[in-house]
C-alpha cells in the first residue's frame, strides 16, 4: 500500500464562441474594429490554460512525494501533529516470519512496529502452535522469547479456555464454523522514548468469535489499548513486555448485525494491512 499524497486537478471551461461583440471605431483608423482585430478568447484557449495549471499542480505533487528513503529531515515530520497523522514516508519493505520489519530507529519507527506487531499477536494464527512460535520469535526480544513461548503455550493449550471460546482442543474451529480473531489498530501514541527504548500504546478494535450457524460465541467487537515496552536490538524494534486495558470504547451505532455467512465471507475476502505512519 502506498502512503504517498496524490493531488487531483479539476478544471472546467466555459465557451466563448457564439458571442457577438460590437466595438466602436477608434480615431483616425477607419477600421470599425479599431486596427488589428483582437482574437476572441474561446473555450479551446481556456482549456489549454486549465491544462497547464493542472500539469503544474501535478508536477509539484510529484516533486513532494517521498522516494521511500529516510532523510535527516523526515524523522521529525509528524512532530506537532495528531498521533495518527500520516508522514508520507513509505512503509517498510522487509518482512520477518511474514511480519513487516525494518523500522527506523526513531519514534515513528517504534509506533509503526508496535501497530504491526499488535496485528499478528491478536490474530487467529496464535492458536496454531507452529505459527505462534514464529510470531513470538519475530516480535519479542531474544532474551524474553523463551519465557513468552512457554507462557503462551500454556494459555493456548488450556482446553478449558479453548472450550469456553468454542474451539476444539487443537485450537481449530468446529466443522462448519469460521474462527475470527483480528486486531485493527486505530492509532498509536509514544508514552516514552529514549533512543534505544520506547513505550508505545496502540489503541485498537478487535473482532473475535465464531461465525457460522449454531455458533455459541458469535463474532463481536471489542476495544482495547495495548502498551508495548520495546527496545532496539539486532537492528530492529522488539517487544520486551506489554500490558492491556479496556477502551476507549466508542458509542455503538444502531446497525443491524450481519449474518454469520456474511461475517465469515468478510474475514476470508478482506485481507489485513501493513500499518505505518
Amino acid at each position: 500500500m502506498s502512503y504517498d499524497d496524490e493531488t487531483d486537478g479539476f478544471g472546467s471551461a466555459t465557451g466563448g464562441t457564439g458571442q457577438t461583440r460590437t466595438r466602436l471605431p477608434e480615431g483616425g483608423t477607419g477600421d470599425v474594429y479599431g486596427g488589428a482585430r483582437r482574437p476572441a478568447r474561446n473555450s479551446r484557449s481556456l482549456v489549454m490554460v486549465v491544462g497547464v495549471v493542472v500539469l503544474l499542480i501535478s508536477a509539484i505533487a510529484f516533486a513532494n512525494r517521498g522516494d521511500g528513503t529516510v532523510s535527516p529531515g523526515t524523522t521529525d515530520t509528524a512532530k506537532g501533529t495528531a498521533p495518527t497523522a500520516a508522514t508520507g514516508i513509505r512503509p517498510v519493505a522487509g518482512k520477518h516470519a511474514g511480519i513487516p520489519a525494518g523500522y527506523a530507529k526513531d519514534e515513528q519507527g517504534a509506533q509503526s512496529a508496535a501497530a504491526n506487531y499488535a496485528v499478528p499477536l491478536g490474530s487467529a494464527d496464535m492458536y496454531d502452535k507452529a505459527r505462534r512460535h514464529e510470531i513470538v520469535s519475530a516480535v519479542y526480544a531474544p532474551e524474553v522469547v523463551d519465557s513468552r513461548q512457554s507462557d503462551l503455550d500454556k494459555v493456548y493449550a488450556d482446553t478449558g479456555f479453548l472450550t469456553r471460546i468454542g474451539l476444539k482442543e487443537d485450537g481449530t474451529a468446529p466443522d462448519g464454523l469460521t474462527f475470527i480473531s483480528r486486531v485493527v489498530p486505530v492509532g498509536t501514541k509514544v508514552e516514552k522514548f529514549s533512543g534505544a527504548t520506547a513505550t508505545v500504546a496502540v489503541w485498537y478494535s478487535s473482532l473475535f468469535g465464531l461465525a457460522g450457524e449454531g455458533s455459541t460465541n458469535p463474532v463481536s467487537e471489542s476495544w482495547y489499548t495495548a502498551t508495548y515496552e520495546m527496545k532496539w536490538t539486532n537492528g530492529g524494534w522488539k517487544v520486551t513486555g506489554h500490558t492491556q486495558t479496556d477502551g476507549p470504547v466508542p458509542v455503538g451505532r444502531d446497525q443491524a448485525a450481519s449474518t454469520a455467512k456474511e461475517m465469515a465471507d468478510a474475514v476470508q475476502q478482506f485481507g489485513g494491512f501493513t500499518y505505518a505512519r
